[in-house]
């Protein structure tokens, strides 16, 4: 067994001259594990956040999204994207057409976001599963077409779940410049009526502004013929999502952009990975003022053993190996402070899984669950073990190679 190894691991689990030596060690483990604590059930109380939010997602935004490049819209029958349609990996081939319009019901306006889709968008994402209401999803008949919209804009134009009177939409005109003497004419009125159901994403993007119909109603409004704002896809089971996305760019070229859910949604989750680096950040500096303290228990066990550094010294030993007892020392002390804030920090982050002990204090359902959100990531955990030992290492090699060479 390595000397300075065993001779460490001796004075730290041995009875010291003063108790005061034996509490001050402890103490000092204690603060390491109690921020190492605090850095594993934050940053899993993100990663639970993030999951959530995940899955709000996943019912409304497809696996992949197809968009062009440049511009707003391109044209769906292009021989490269009707191309993807015979592809194994892909399960169902959605096209969509988006764009801004005012729509009223009675004497309340919104803008909102027309999205036009296939008939096929109930088996490209699990729109079923949001939807509120005693009607079905329905787009489109041989009458009217039909709007399915968010709640919260719902709300603001007051129409209820089951709206009677039909919702106007109004979409300017392309290529058609505003007849100042009949603005009106200027632009397309349309209607659409209620299928009887609304859908909640718990999003606000989506809640407030979304108004879903059928394709050929969006390419009526807004004065186009073939052109999609985007190609929506399903993949397969068995289909890897990235093997896919890499394969689908290939086959179009620089032309378009392939996205999966994670970058459709990139602001939400770079906004998200910012303030889980920030919490990082932060609590990594309370980490090493915890590391720091461990200093004092070093100098405190350093005065204690000076008759024993002597006696070493007049075996043989030299500074090094002095210096190197007590850097061991204090590495192991940051190494069971690392381990015992790790462990509890996973305990507590499975009682709280389990039984959701720590509440957000929701009043009046406010909130959409009622307890803090946790997920354990292992890289998560590997990096904080790292960063403790990191600091622990720095945080005891100079203060001890200082201290020791004043023994002599």
């Amino acid at each position: 067994m390595n000397l300075s190894f065993y001779i460490a691991r001796r004075y730290l689990f041995s009875k010291k001259k003063h108790n005061a030596i034996n509490i001050i060690s402890g103490v000092s483990v204690c603060g390491v594990a109690l921020a190492t604590l605090a850095l594993v059930c934050t940053l899993s109380v993100f990663n639970g956040f993030q999951d959530m939010v995940a899955s709000f997602f996943t019912a409304f935004d497809p696996e992949l999204k197809i968009t062009a490049r440049q511009g707003k819209v391109f044209d769906a029958q292009d021989e490269s994207i009707q191309a993807l349609r015979s592809l194994p990996e892909i399960a169902v081939f959605s096209e969509t057409l988006e764009e801004n319009a005012m729509v009223q019901y009675k004497d309340r306006q919104a803008m909102a976001v027309i999205k036009g889709v296939s008939d096929n968008f109930n088996q490209l994402t699990e729109i079923d599963s949001i939807l509120y209401g005693r009607g079905n999803f329905l787009l489109t008949d041989s009458v009217v077409d039909y709007a399915v919209m968010g709640v919260e804009l719902v709300q603001a134009l007051g129409t209820g779940v089951q709206f009677v009177d039909p919702l106007k939409v109004y979409t300017p005109k392309r290529n058609t410049k505003i007849n100042m003497a009949n603005p009106a004419s200027s632009f397309h009125e349309d209607y659409l009526f209620s299928p009887g159901c609304v859908f909640v994403v718990n999003q606000q993007k989506y809640d407030k502004q979304y108004v879903l119909t059928s394709l050929s109603f969006a390419r009526r409004v807004f004065d186009y013929d073939t052109e999609v704002s985007a190609i929506e896809l399903k993949l397969q089971p068995t289909a890897g999502v990235a093997s896919t996305k890499a394969k689908i760019e290939k086959m179009l070229g620089e032309s378009f952009v392939v996205s999966n859910r994670y970058e459709q949604q990139a602001d939400v989750y770079r906004m998200m990975e910012i303030e889980k680096l920030i919490s990082y950040i932060f609590l990594s500096f309370i980490l090493m003022v915890a590391c720091f303290n461990v200093i004092g228990s070093l100098s405190m066990l350093i005065i204690d053993k000076r008759e024993d550094v002597q006696t070493l010294r007049s075996l043989g030993a030299n500074d090094k190996l002095v210096s190197r007892i007590f850097f061991v020392e204090g590495c192991m002390i940051s190494f069971f402070g690392a381990l015992a804030g790790i462990v509890l920090g996973l305990v507590f982050c499975l009682i709280q899984q389990e039984f959701g002990l720590i509440t957000l204090n929701a009043t009046g359902g406010s909130f959409l669950i009622d307890a803090y959100p946790v997920s354990v990531h292992a890289s998560d955990v590997l990096l904080i073990f790292i960063t403790v030992l990191v600091m622990g290492v720095l945080s005891v090699w100079w203060p001890v190679k200082y201290l020791s060479k004043r023994l002599g």
